[in-house]
């Protein structure tokens, strides 16, 4: 394929590979501008279904237009190989980034920031990237981030291409109801994101088993590892990314805007993302204490004020139930039955507590930064 010209573009080397297809660097002959060009992989040439993903992506990402997602220049087909051609990202990775070590706080919240920008005009216009994670991030010379790949994407109410109850995507940053092959919308990217972070600052991603269906179950069961690292270093932090991580969607921050607004807030000055400093050093991982998930539970789950509230309400029925008994004469063993009546309650309260009583995700980011 190299020295090879398709339609004007030339062909000069190959830049990589990966499950979606193989991108070339070539030379645009008629704007004299550097392109890349992504064909599908020659042994998916001939699957009907790779080819549908490759146009959905080149439809999809045109309607983007926002500097941090690349460009998508033109669709095109070369003796019935489909291909499309993109802006050249002349950079590196979050993936090739983070193999240098984990970034600074402050780094890793700036790239957040213009991901999020990203996202929500792809969400905007009802399109979910569906794989979002570190190899589809481009960090270019600037320091301005691309978020590149949108061959997984599609436009809500669109034609699916996969079957029902297929996945796509890389495991180790799928979403619980992406896991489940379940529909999904603009969350799944958010939960992405979440892990993402999580990496960026302690390394390693949340989540990571030697076998998939292990890492499957972790995905769905489990809580994330390094929040508790995250909570030491900026609790602000590790406030938006417990949202973006909650297992079930209705509970999970509902917009890339909103996260976006809430990164801004706790970012205080301008963060240079060209060079690294040197010296940095790993940052050691934790696994969360019982004592920290416990505490973590609570806060969340609003356990305290609604305890709180059943136990006012416990007084007033003290006060007021020895009057009621005196009033109509009653057994004096009301008075024991309504006491313990009261102390089985708070249990049964806690429980009902635990499991419906927890707040939407933007009140706990809110406890976390104001």
């Amino acid at each position: 394929m190299i020295g090879k010209t398709i339609s004007h573009y030339k062909i000069l080397e190959k830049l990589g590979e990966g499950g979606m297809g193989v991108v070339y660097k070539a030379h645009d002959t008629k704007l004299d501008r550097s392109v890349a060009l992504k064909f599908l992989p020659s042994h998916l040439n001939e699957d009907e279904e790779s080819k549908k993903r490759l146009k959905n992506e080149a439809k999809a990402a045109p309607a983007l237009d926002h500097p941090n997602i690349c460009t998508i220049h033109e669709i095109g087909e070369h003796e019935g190989q489909p291909y499309i051609v993109f802006a050249l990202v002349e950079g590196e990775t979050l993936e090739e980034r983070l193999s240098a070590g984990p970034l600074q706080v402050e780094q890793a919240v700036e790239l957040a920031k213009q991901i999020t920008r990203g996202l929500t005009v792809a969400h905007d216009k009802g399109i979910v990237h569906r794989d979002l994670k570190p190899a589809n991030i481009m960090i270019d010379k600037h320091g301005v981030v691309k978020i590149m790949d949108f061959g997984l994407a599609r436009r809500s109410g669109a034609t699916k291409v996969t079957k029902k109850g297929e996945t796509l995507g890389t495991l180790a940053y799928m979403s619980p109801e992406q896991v489940r092959g379940e529909d999904i919308d603009g969350r799944a990217d958010l939960w992405s994101l979440g892990v993402m972070l999580i990496e960026m600052i302690t390394g390693e991603p949340p989540y990571h088993a030697e076998y998939d269906a292990s890492l499957i179950y972790e995905i769905l069961n489990n809580p994330p590892e390094g929040l508790s690292t995250l909570h030491a270093l900026s609790s602000s932090l590790f406030g938006i990314v417990d949202c973006l991580l909650e297992k079930k969607v209705r509970d999970r921050t509902t917009s890339a805007k909103e996260v976006y607004l809430h990164l801004k807030k706790i970012q205080s000055e301008e963060v240079s993302l060209i060079e690294r400093k040197s010296g940095t050093k790993p940052i050691r991982k934790d696994k969360d204490t019982l004592t920290t998930h416990v505490i973590r539970e609570i806060r969340r789950r609003r356990l305290l004020p609604i305890l709180g509230s059943y136990l006012v309400l416990s007084i007033g029925l003290m006060q007021v139930g020895p009057y009621l008994i005196n009033q109509f004469q009653l057994d004096h063993i009301w008075h024991s039955v309504l006491l313990v009546a009261v102390l089985f309650g708070f249990p049964i309260v806690g429980v009902i507590a635990y499991y419906h009583g927890r707040p939407g995700p933007n009140k706990i980011v809110k406890s976390e930064i104001i």
